[in-house]
């Protein structure tokens, strides 16, 4: 019988050799499936599962990198605070299910709004976020308008009934030193300022 002699001076035969390569192959195959397993699962961890866009939790890391990103090249980048307006009224009048569509109805529009390099996010709720790099305050807004007249100009049928859709928009400008929460509180508040002002159309430009 062939044998082999292992490095603790142990002597095995080759069909024990052929056992031992089996199981490290069967083990690196279950390792293999157990990190794509993890690899999913985070993903799911960073990502809504109604509208399948990043959620807060990814959105506030990638702010992170992009405030990184302005203090080391010095660019200009921007938040967008999106908040969906009349969400609850459809509700009401239609049901959960009804505004879920609505909200996946505007999470498409605005990915259809902005740059592909844009990241777009659910921040919870009625509210988006999208990230603008290489974008100034007066190119933020830009896009903001573009946003809200993409979503006015849409359509979203409910048996028939077609329901209008409008969302608000805040601009909040990206500076060095800033937190991913300034940033979003900044944001937020602009969002609020379009909102608030009787006769102000929703997405301009405050002045």
């Amino acid at each position: 019988m062939s044998r082999l002699v292992a490095n603790d001076d142990r002597v095995v035969s080759l069909a024990e050799a052929e056992v031992l390569v089996g199981e490290i192959e069967r083990l690196r195959a279950e390792i293999g499936r157990l990190e794509a397993r993890v690899g999913h699962l985070d993903e799911l961890a960073h990502l809504d599962p109604l509208v399948h866009l990043p959620n807060r939790r990814c959105f506030i890391t990638r702010l992170q990198r992009l405030i990184g990103r302005v203090e080391q090249d010095g660019h200009a980048a921007a938040m967008l605070f999106v908040d969906v307006d009349g969400l609850k009224a459809i509700n009401d009048r239609f049901g959960h299910k009804i505004g879920d569509q609505a909200l996946v109805e505007i999470a498409q529009l605005l990915v259809a709004s902005v740059r592909g390099t844009d990241c777009v996010a659910r921040m919870g709720g009625d509210e988006f976020g999208i990230l603008l790099e290489h974008a100034d305050e007066s190119q933020a807004w830009q896009m903001a308008l573009r946003v809200v007249e993409t979503v006015v100009g849409s359509q979203f049928c409910v048996d028939g009934i077609c329901l209008p859709l409008s969302v608000a928009v805040g601009v909040g400008t990206i500076g060095s030193g800033d937190k991913p929460e300034t940033v979003i509180d900044r944001a937020d508040k602009q969002m609020y300022r379009v909102k608030t002002p009787k006769g102000q159309p929703i997405g301009a430009v405050p002045t």
